[in-house]
């Protein structure tokens, strides 16, 4: 796996995956950025949420479960000092859909914290990673 991160104009970055895909990144306008893309630590979050948030659909899809929706509401604290390294991160799951088991959501959950989430798995060393999850019948 690899990536290349090109340099734009004042904090812009863009960043090419071997997938083919592209990003913008930038900074905030008070750190002399535009503002046209995400913080490269607001993409490690994203990061954690969609790792697991894959995870957790595919095992609810093998569990037969009627899911319609999943919202992953992620959050980081910062360390106050450089590298200003994130110390926590929280990730809500929201499950939708109709008669859905807690039972499965919880070891869905459960698998992608503890065994298939490699962003998760990446970060936990150096981040507390805590999680939840609720589920919203349809």
């Amino acid at each position: 796996m690899n990536a290349k991160v090109t340099y734009v104009n004042g904090l812009q970055f863009v960043g090419d995956t071997a997938s083919g895909h592209a990003i913008m990144m930038d900074g905030d306008k008070s750190v002399g950025g535009e503002n046209t893309g995400p913080r490269p630590m607001e993409l490690l979050l994203i990061a954690a949420g969609g790792c697991s948030g894959m995870d957790i659909i595919s095992i609810l899809k093998k569990k037969k479960q009627d899911v319609t929706g999943l919202e992953i509401n992620v959050s980081g604290n910062k360390a106050e000092d450089y590298p200003k390294k994130f110390t926590e991160i929280i990730l809500e799951f929201i499950v939708k859909g109709r008669r859905i088991e807690e039972s499965a959501v919880k070891r869905a959950v459960e698998l992608s914290m503890t065994k298939y989430c490699s962003v998760k798995a990446t970060l936990q060393g150096t981040a507390k990673i805590n999680y939840s999850f609720k589920i919203l019948q349809e």
